[in-house]
């Protein structure tokens, strides 16, 4: 099991309805299914993926989310996950507010590209980090907007939702990310596989939460 499986689990409530944007496989879809009382959805970009998915009898639908949870009705679920994409999209804030629009909360994930050691590898090797996060070349990434925790929070203000909950989680180590540490876990933080951010949308009245798993080793 994944540990922030386990993380995700516990914020949410029985008997709730999810919608898991980019699940791939749909290995939480399943984890979620068998540990907890929810009525889980998903949607995924690859036709591959979603044919695993729907073999392992889970609830899936092909399409992009930049584009296709439109389909969706205004607060059609308690919760939206979106796990470590929202870099590869085009236009990162519309997915965000369609987050928001579908769901009562979310919870997104990112990597943070703000570690201190892709910082150094920036400075002394001069080159693009290749991580297990991101083990891709700058030249065939799919990731088109890299960002920062603190970049994240600042995207926070620009359209304006509020981020009601960060935690880290490091070596199964869960923390809080706040004000008074955002420097300090920004600078130390790095996602191996992902952070999490549960956001609250100051207009409607929507909640976003962040944790953020960090562990960081260059390939």
């Amino acid at each position: 099991m994944k540990s922030e499986f386990k993380i995700i689990a516990d914020i949410l409530k029985p008997d709730t309805r999810i919608l898991d944007v980019g699940c791939d496989d749909g290995t939480l879809m399943e984890f979620l299914k068998k540990n907890k009382n929810i009525d889980v959805r998903g949607i995924e970009i690859s036709k591959e993926k979603v044919q695993i998915c729907i073999a392992k009898g889970l609830t899936v639908i092909e399409g992009n989310a930049e584009f296709d949870l439109k389909q969706f009705p205004n607060n059609s679920f308690d919760y939206v996950l979106l796990g470590q994409t929202l870099q590869a999209f085009i236009n990162p804030e519309i997915v965000i507010k369609e987050l928001l629009r579908v769901g009562k909360k979310a919870i997104v994930t990112i990597p943070n590209f703000g570690h201190w050691k892709v910082r150094l590898n920036l400075l002394f090797q001069g080159t693009m980090p290749v991580t297990k996060t991101l083990p891709n070349k700058w030249y065939n990434t799919p990731n088109l907007h890299m960002c920062t925790i603190k970049d994240f929070v600042e995207f926070s203000k620009i359209i304006d939702f509020k981020i009601y909950k960060s935690l880290a989680l490091i070596n199964k180590k869960v923390s809080n990310i706040n004000n008074s540490n955002l420097f300090l876990k920004n600078l130390c933080i790095f996602s191996e596989k992902r952070s999490f951010f549960l956001p609250r949308n100051s207009i409607i009245s929507k909640k976003i939460t962040l944790i953020s798993r960090f562990s960081f080793k260059l390939t």
